[in-house]
């Protein structure tokens, strides 16, 4: 029997590269956004459409609906939907704060609440919960970008040990910088937030830290592999950080005090 897989977020990046890879691997595919207009490369590779918002109750759950009453399982969920929302904090609305938890924590517990009743009646599953380096470290303009992505890791560590007597995987994946529509969208929200307030001037220099760095990130291919690497081992890492130097910069904010790693942040947006 095919096992059955579910990628949101899968419109562009790291989740249409996941969805594709998948299926490749003889998955049965669902891959689910927003905007299903955008994934004709996925529907003809024969993974299927999902117009799914991970922020409307209704979506998820006819979504999961659907999947269930074709398939009749769900093996794999690949939580991906997410963006990253910057500005000073003390430039960003609470709307848009909330909304940032919204979709990169809340949706993500919403749908992992709505697919394990099916995986513990298996008693096989495999969440793949998409972090970042941004779950361990912050940075200026960042805050409640970083702080869904420090929920990210601690829902996941908690839901791990709930679920190891099910049967069920969790596992987090944390790219770095990677070439996606992500780094562009991040860094515009930041100048129309922070670019002309008291923050201008070192957001400024952040968007040009963002622009180079993005250059010189991943491709998306590369956590897509890694992904899939996590889904099909028999026995997956707790975590897997790949992609745009991910290794490196964990490890030197291990070794760094944390004053330390803020001049050294700091330092290259000069």
């Amino acid at each position: 029997m095919n096992k059955v897989a579910l990628v949101t977020g899968a419109s562009s990046g790291i989740g249409m590269e996941t969805a594709i890879l998948l299926k490749e691997q003889g998955y049965i595919v669902y891959g689910a956004a927003r905007r299903t207009e955008k994934m004709e490369q996925l529907k003809q590779a024969g993974i299927k459409l999902l117009a799914m918002d991970v922020t409307e109750e209704a979506s998820m759950v006819n979504g999961v609906k659907e999947i269930l009453q074709a398939e009749g399982r769900i093996d794999v969920l690949v939580n991906n939907a997410g963006y990253g929302s910057y500005g000073a904090l003390e430039d960003v609305p609470l709307s848009e704060a909330r909304y940032q938890f919204e979709v990169n924590i809340f949706g993500m517990a919403r749908l992992t609440q709505l697919i394990l009743p099916h995986m513990r009646q298996q008693r096989s599953g495999r969440i793949i919960n998409i972090s970042s380096i941004g779950g361990k470290i912050g940075e200026p303009h960042g805050a409640w970008y970083h702080a869904t992505k420090y929920a990210v890791e601690g829902l996941s560590d908690s839901l791990r040990m709930e679920l190891k007597e099910f049967g069920i995987d969790v596992v987090i994946i944390e790219p770095g910088a990677i070439i996606t529509e992500w780094a562009g969208i991040a860094r515009e929200h930041m100048l129309k937030t922070s670019g002309n307030t008291a923050y201008k001037d070192l957001t400024i220099k952040h968007a040009s830290m963002f622009q180079k760095a993005d250059k010189a990130g991943s491709k998306p291919i590369v956590v897509a592999r890694t992904i899939v690497r996590a889904i099909t081992t028999s026995h997956p890492k707790i975590r897997y950080a790949t992609g745009g130097g991910a290794k490196m910069i964990l490890f030197v904010r291990r070794i760094l005090s944390d004053r330390m790693f803020d001049r050294l942040m700091l330092s290259l947006m000069k």
